[in-house]
């Protein structure tokens, strides 16, 4: 059974370890009123644990949870990934770091995606030979087999933009993502072109951030925001970093991740005026 990525089991926790608190109860007495192990209780309020959606009723039964629609959203959010699909990243889990299989997950259920990209083109919108070239330089030396693997594994994300309803995309790009040279001349004009085509989607906004406007918010580095179609699914901000993955889940950490972004569109060209530069970027190549 799957319950959804670790960002949201523990959010999840959190919310039910506040409810239990709110009755006054201890894990312990919690677990006894459910004729559970108190263990069982710490994993799920920890988020160590996935819990079906049949366990949250007892739990908010039990912590006598009247709030209707309270009782939905948590219901709800416990079996928002319980839908009996194999998802299609699961045959590479042996190759995937499971924050990889997270961001992944997120990705596949997220309603709207904003993303602030530094360095390279964000995954979803690079085309093979790009996604190539940059998965060679981040995992150096690996064979070409984990290479093309993690290549398919890119390329497959991108079915998100072309499912019913679409991911909903806003990008901004630094113009250093236009001006540095992956994979050569050739590869950097397939990839300028991917870019236009792109944005001219009706669910796909990309801005360019020109180096006139100097320092910027988003000089720290990247950052991702994931928004949910349905109210029982959280906001979620994620950083990556060279090892590992970092998921803000506080609703500051939201709230200024989402101000920065907000930020960044304001000073970035519009959309319009970013498909000329991109223009000009590909015939000055």
């Amino acid at each position: 059974m799957q319950y959804g990525p670790a960002v949201r089991r523990r959010k999840l926790g959190a919310e039910l370890r506040a409810l239990r608190a709110l009755a006054g109860l201890t894990s312990g007495e919690a677990a006894r009123l459910v004729g559970w192990h108190q263990s069982k209780v710490s994993r799920i309020e920890t988020g160590r644990s996935g819990v079906k959606p049949a366990d949250v009723r007892l739990l908010l039964d039990a912590y006598d949870v009247r709030d209707v629609e309270l009782h939905e959203l948590l219901v709800a959010l416990a079996g928002s990934d319980d839908d009996g699909r194999q998802h299609w990243w699961r045959a590479y889990r042996g190759l995937l770091p499971s924050t990889y299989s997270d961001f992944i997950s997120l990705e596949s259920q997220a309603g709207v995606m904003r993303t602030l990209e530094n360095s390279v083109v964000p995954g979803l919108l690079q085309t093979p030979e790009y996604a190539r070239e940059v998965t060679r330089a981040a995992v150096d030396g690996a064979p070409d087999s984990k290479v093309d693997a993690l290549v398919e594994v890119r390329l497959a994300r991108q079915d998100v933009l072309r499912s019913n309803p679409p991911l909903r995309l806003s990008a901004v790009l630094d113009e250093a993502v236009l001006r540095r040279t992956v994979g050569g001349p050739e590869v950097m004009a397939q990839q300028l072109e991917r870019l236009r085509e792109a944005a001219q989607l009706p669910h796909v906004r990309i801005q360019v951030l020109p180096f006139g406007v100097g320092a910027h918010i988003g000089v720290t580095g990247p950052f991702v925001i994931f928004s949910f179609p349905s109210k029982s699914d959280l906001d979620v901000v994620v950083l990556d970093h060279l090892t590992s993955s970092l998921y803000l889940e506080r609703k500051e950490d939201l709230q200024a991740y989402s101000e920065a972004f907000d930020s960044l569109q304001v000073h970035a060209l519009s959309p319009e005026d970013t498909l000329d530069f991109i223009a000009g970027v590909a015939d000055g190549a």
